[in-house]
């Protein structure tokens, strides 16, 4: 795209490639209506990297694509996600901001966030900013269904990520990740059906599976019916109800993690950080499902999309203690 810096690879061969918008987060330091604040914080949040931060808290080799604006927010993204042991692919886009994330911590339970991403420089990602040779060598490519309803350049460069990576044989995953101000359930389905068909592990909430089987009821049912559009791994995530999967044609169920929440933004994130970690490590379905809940857990117990996420160390100490995966035959 004319008027960019050129992207700045700094990965070498990496475990996950992933890409997608990271926006500056602008957050309630207190309870309250931001109408009457005096202060908030400033961090950053994106599905991809909150996910891409949670791998590499799990030991793995992770790279992030994204476009930001030549401003100080695109300066924040790039060193926080850097810091967190994100290799980095970003490209400065001098025409365009970084995109911006306001939560409300309205009550001591109820938080509000808006998006301020109409023309920001990650709705400007393109097909000419996926790192192909990156996507050919890695295990995993992760992609949600975030980035394609950003715009049309934004989901074409999934689907050429997607495609170069199933050309390669990288295995590809999918978190369904809907979000309704972006575009309408009937052009959800419609742009993410094919990246479903495509996808090795699929990941979705029990309404975005929906999408796709409106008259599906049941989880286990969901699960079932994704599993049968292609992927061999789905994922039905069910937040404080746990989780269902189907993988390989066996049904599996997942007790959530028990734990005070504070904040459920990014525990998706996490869960498939946790997942993906366990599966590169070469975790049976269970561990990885396991994994998934307990970083779920750990996301939802601070105030921020991705501080919470667990370190390997934790992981490991923890899955001696969780609760088994019932396999339903």
């Amino acid at each position: 795209m004319a008027g960019t810096v050129p992207a700045t690879a700094e990965a070498a061969t990496p475990d996950v490639v992933t890409l997608g918008e990271t926006m500056a987060l602008l957050a309630s330091t207190e309870p309250g209506s931001l109408a009457h604040a005096a202060t908030t914080s400033v961090g950053i949040g994106g599905s991809e990297s909150n996910t891409a931060i949670g791998l590499a808290r799990l030991g793995a080799r992770v790279t992030w694509v994204g476009r930001v604006g030549a401003d100080s927010f695109g300066d924040r993204v790039l060193r926080e996600v850097r810091g967190e042991g994100v290799d980095v692919v970003g490209v400065r886009d001098p025409g365009a901001p970084t995109g911006l994330m306001v939560k409300e911590q309205r009550t001591a339970r109820e938080t509000n966030v808006w998006y301020y991403r109409a023309g920001s420089a990650g709705s400007r990602l393109c097909v000419e900013d996926v790192p192909v040779d990156l996507v050919r060598a890695a295990r995993i490519l992760h992609v949600t269904g975030i980035t394609p309803a950003l715009s049309e350049g934004a989901a074409a460069a999934v689907r050429h990520a997607v495609a170069v990576a199933q050309e390669a044989g990288t295995l590809v995953t999918l978190d369904v990740n809907y979000r309704s101000r972006l575009w309408s359930p009937a052009d959800a389905a419609r742009a993410l059906r094919p990246i479903v068909e495509a996808a090795d592990v699929v990941f979705a909430g029990a309404d975005e599976a929906r999408l796709f089987f409106p008259d599906v009821v049941e989880p286990a049912a969901l699960a079932a019916a994704l599993a049968g559009l292609g992927p061999s791994q789905v994922v039905v995530k069910l937040g404080g109800d746990g989780s269902v999967a189907h993988v390989d044609g066996v049904a599996h169920v997942q007790p959530a993690v028990p734990v005070a929440v504070v904040d459920t933004v990014g525990a998706g994130d996490a869960f498939v950080a946790g997942y993906l970690a366990e599966l590169l490590a070469g975790a049976d379905v269970a561990g990885r499902l396991r994994a998934g809940a307990f970083a779920g857990a750990r996301a939802c117990t601070v105030r921020s999309d991705w501080q919470g996420l667990p370190a390997r160390s934790e992981l490991e100490r923890s899955l001696g203690a969780a609760e088994p995966v019932d396999v339903v035959r």
